[in-house]
């Protein structure tokens, strides 16, 4: 089995009981290849003997989520619900709190499988269920390469202390996940559900917020579309990417963060894919994993260990402190939400950064950091600023509400990261200047890009 027992963690001391299928509760992980909840589910089902079924409960009001995010998630859980089904697995699809849909379908479980997620109402709803069934409750994480309670015990203080503790245990996980046969087709089962087919139906069924549009065809959801574009990307800019992985006038890099937002493809996937291409190029190899893994496991190590990673109070203790003796500081340009989501700022480089998040749900990463020390600078309060970089970050990216999202914006106040020269309104806070934009890569060809998206 290369399900590593490190990844698998008894979440209640229910004893087994007869019922009539193993339940995997999918909420984190949504995607049918490369799942190691999955295919744990199907290992224990078919060692008990039973069916193995999937619950995907889809609440209206999940937090900041809005008809960008739903919709592109809506296209992946069609195409795993599709996927499922070729595998003799039925998928049962609810619009309803996820916890309470998992304890009505549960009820007749011999056990409940669920994936791993790190924010506060995730592990909340996992504590919930684990309380409230009859039966065992077994986590299994999979959207992380290395477990996060293998790596450290503790929130790290920058990727140079989580980066010695991750690579040394690599070798234990990049290892590929078996898809296992069931023994016994699910998909006659009576269970009430709905089918995906018709996603513009259960969009206007769900009566959410569809002020922000969705960006298909720019980004379109599903495991086999994100897998399609990674191969797009290993062949043509892979032995570019780094490069070119800090000039945002390209475009060589995998735009995989939407994907792993909702876990419609694997990280271990991901870099066994990078790891098979090194010959081309083992800069690019180094630099991609250093992305995927050492830096989006530092995020997800930050908000599982630090309990305010929604707020300055999750910052470094020295951070706050230059924050608040700078906190009175003179601001030459103060600008307003509606005038930020509009553009009206005095700095193109900026404006066109916005307008790549509205019109597309995605910026070139070197972007997203002068984008938001820029609004640092422009908000009459650090509390201000965060609000306004967590607010429109969570609106308008596809990969925003989660780890990377909380341990960005915490970033541009001087998470993981030291101290530096003393400035204004910034403090010892690391400061992004337009000149260095212009020193360091041809911003002028970014502007250009930018403004040629329709």
């Amino acid at each position: 089995m290369t399900i590593q027992d490190t990844r698998i963690k008894k979440l209640n001391r229910a004893s087994a009981i007869r019922g009539d299928y193993v339940l995997y509760w999918m909420q984190q992980s949504q995607r049918a290849q490369d799942n190691h909840a999955l295919e744990y589910a199907i290992i224990e089902a078919n060692r008990q003997d039973k069916m193995v079924i999937v619950v995907f409960g889809l609440t209206p009001d999940y937090p900041d989520a809005n008809l960008r995010h739903y919709t592109f998630m809506l296209e992946g859980l069609k195409e795993t619900q599709e996927i499922l089904s070729a595998r003799g697995i039925r998928m049962i699809f609810r619009i309803g709190h996820p916890v309470q849909t998992v304890l009505d379908i549960g009820r007749k479980a011999c056990m409940i499988v669920c994936d791993r997620g790190y924010l506060k109402h995730q592990v909340a709803w996992r504590t919930e269920v684990a309380k409230k069934s009859d039966c065992p409750v077994v986590q299994v994480e999979t959207d992380v390469v290395v477990p996060i309670d293998q790596v450290s015990g503790k929130a790290e203080y920058a990727a140079y202390t989580i980066r010695p503790k991750i690579t040394r245990q690599l070798d234990q996980y990049l290892i590929p996940v078996d898809q296992i046969d069931v023994k016994h087709s699910s998909l006659a089962l009576q269970v009430t559900g709905m089918d995906l087919e018709n996603i513009p139906t259960i969009l206007s069924d769900l009566g959410i917020n569809n002020a922000i549009l969705p960006v298909s065809p720019i980004f379109t959801g599903g495991n086999l579309e994100a897998k399609a574009r990674f191969d797009l990307f290993l062949n043509q800019s892979f032995p570019k990417y780094a490069d070119h992985r800090n000039e945002p006038k390209f475009r060589d890099v995998s735009h995989m963060s939407p994907y792993l937002h909702f876990g419609q493809i694997s990280p271990v996937y991901l870099a066994l894919r990078i790891k098979a291409h090194a010959t081309i190029n083992p800069e690019s190899e180094a630099s991609y994993l250093e992305e995927l893994i050492v830096r989006r496991e530092l995020a997800a190590n930050f908000v599982y260990f630090n309990p305010s990673y929604d707020s300055l109070d999750g910052l470094p203790a020295w951070a706050k402190k230059t924050l608040a003796d700078h906190r009175d500081d003179t601001r030459e340009h103060l600008y307003t939400k509606p005038q930020l989501i509009e553009g009206r700022t005095h700095d193109e480089y900026w404006n066109a950064a916005m307008r790549e998040m509205i019109l597309t749900g995605y910026m070139h990463n070197h972007m997203r950091m002068y984008w938001g020390k820029k609004i640092l600078e422009w908000s009459r309060t650090p509390e201000i600023a965060y609000d306004t970089i967590i607010g429109l970050n969570n609106a308008y990216f596809l990969d925003g509400r989660d780890p990377n999202s909380y341990a960005g914006a915490g970033w541009i106040f001087g998470l993981h990261d030291r101290a530096w020269f003393e400035r204004p309104i910034f403090g010892k806070i690391r400061y992004m200047a337009a000149s260095g934009l212009e020193r360091k890569c041809d911003i002028k060809g970014y502007v250009n890009r930018v403004n040629s998206i329709s």
